[in-house]
């Protein structure tokens, strides 16, 4: 792809290293007291955006809207509550200039890419759903105590809410991605993985997955920051030749004081053994070696093979209330077209969006030399993503299509796509559609001795 050029920001630019991260992020009590009134609880902008195109938040919903029959915790697919909106506009690249200053480098590189079939139809702005009362909560409170420690590496604080609801530095607001209120148990029973190439053949991996996020499990709420972050495991369902391969792993909530610890089962020796290096450019299974680990929500695990730089906040069309794509009635022949997903079953919106660069330091490796990520205010997810080589040119652009979740009164990561702008190809990535059952959503039945070694081997056996 040609060498772009950065995007610059109205806002001023901030340079973090995490060498530099060790100052206070204690926000005045007057600034503390914004939040729930000119600002969310969480942080965002409340009101709307100049022009009306960003509408002000509501939050008037909390947990399933009126009208909607959905049963939680068994894994019903999403239920639609905006089935009957209509896109406003549709972003071709014959209009694209017109758009241009609220698209990402990736997205008008995919435009240009296909021109003929790629579109980002754009729908009215929903800001109708809100946390629980006790997560705001906490969000203020730590919006009142929270500050960065270990060279950015920790942070003090409370568990449940992100830590940094008025961010000032970069740090804080990947934080704020790696520590959203989620689902405390997630129960993939087999989540798909597809690997589209050019023209449209298409190599299938499928998983199994389960989750424990320990910071958002009910006991824990309001608990001091410390230990462990999550637990998880992972097994191969396809392709066939790694059927019976998984994995489980442990997630610190510091990596300065701990580092993410992970054994392997090998169904053909039927032995466990830990694995020396887990994350990073690690490939992450199923991709038929295409993503890392690192790049599941876009960016994960310890952060310090790269320098962030906070960019403030811009205007950006995301994906967002992404229900239709997750349809039970959508099949992937529909769904997985050559070059890119259907545009006709995804949904963008405009919103106010954190960008948030990490640029790899020298001496480090990895196949990204520069990743930009593009984090929803609402929400603090990292929705988009551009990734770049260590020439600097683009290579990549990834969409996490996230929707409220009534399980969890909360935000959760659905399918994902990550395009390949050199080749045209792209993977999708956590395809539960055509599944009898979608994601098992804070059904509480985890603990952490599922997730041992001696587990992980009585799973193998």
């Amino acid at each position: 792809m040609k060498k772009t050029q950065p995007w610059v920001p109205a806002l001023t630019t901030i340079a973090l290293s995490l060498a530099a991260a060790n100052v206070s992020a204690k926000v005045p009590e007057d600034e503390a007291a914004r939040l729930g009134k000119e600002l969310t609880c969480v942080g965002a902008e409340a009101g709307p955006n100049k022009d009306g195109s960003i509408p002000a938040f509501s939050g008037k919903w909390l947990g399933t809207p009126p009208g909607i029959k959905y049963t939680p915790h068994v894994g019903q697919h999403p239920v639609d509550p905006y089935a009957a909106d209509k896109p406003l506009f549709v972003i071709t690249q014959a209009n694209v200039a017109q758009y241009a200053n609220r698209l990402s480098d990736g997205q008008k590189a995919l435009l240009a890419r296909f021109p003929n079939s790629y579109k980002i139809p754009v729908y009215q702005g929903r800001r109708e759903f809100r946390y629980p009362d006790k997560i705001c909560e906490l969000a203020r409170k730590n919006a009142r105590e929270a500050e960065l420690i270990d060279n950015g590496f920790g942070f003090t604080g409370v568990m449940g809410a992100i830590p940094f609801p008025i961010p000032k530095q970069a740090m804080e607001v990947l934080a704020n991605h790696n520590f959203p209120y989620r689902a405390y148990t997630e129960d993939n029973r087999g989540r798909d993985i597809a690997d589209v190439n050019s023209k449209g053949v298409i190599t299938w991996g499928r998983q199994f997955n389960r989750n424990m996020n320990v910071v958002t499990t009910p006991e824990n709420l309001g608990k001091p920051m410390e230990g462990a972050m999550a637990y998880a495991m992972t097994g191969t369902l396809l392709p066939e030749r790694d059927k019976g391969t998984m994995t489980t792993s442990i997630e610190p909530v510091n990596f300065a004081k701990g580092k993410r610890l992970a054994w392997n089962y090998d169904p053909g020796t039927r032995r466990v053994r830990q694995l020396p290096q887990y994350g990073y450019d690690t490939p992450l299974a199923g991709s038929g070696g295409k993503l890392t680990i690192d790049q599941d929500r876009l960016m994960n695990g310890a952060p310090d093979r790269y320098e962030w730089i906070l960019h403030g906040k811009r205007e950006m069309y995301i994906p967002a209330n992404a229900y239709k794509v997750h349809d039970k009635s959508v099949k992937y022949p529909d769904l997985l077209k050559p070059g890119h997903p259907n545009p006709d079953l995804q949904r963008y919106e405009l919103r106010r969006v954190w960008v948030l660069e990490g640029k790899l330091k020298d001496g480090y490796r990895h196949p990204f030399g520069k990743r930009v990520m593009f984090i929803d205010e609402d929400t603090w997810h990292a929705v988009a993503g551009d990734y770049y080589d260590t020439r600097g040119q683009l290579w990549q652009h990834a969409v996490i299509n996230y929707y409220y979740a009534f399980d969890m009164n909360a935000w959760h990561a659905g399918t994902s796509f990550y395009h390949d702008l050199n080749s045209g190809s792209y993977v999708a990535y956590n395809l539960f559609q055509e599944r009898d059952i979608g994601p098992v959503l804070n059904k509480g039945d985890m603990n952490a001795d599922q997730f041992t070694p001696a587990a992980l081997r009585s799973a193998g056996n």
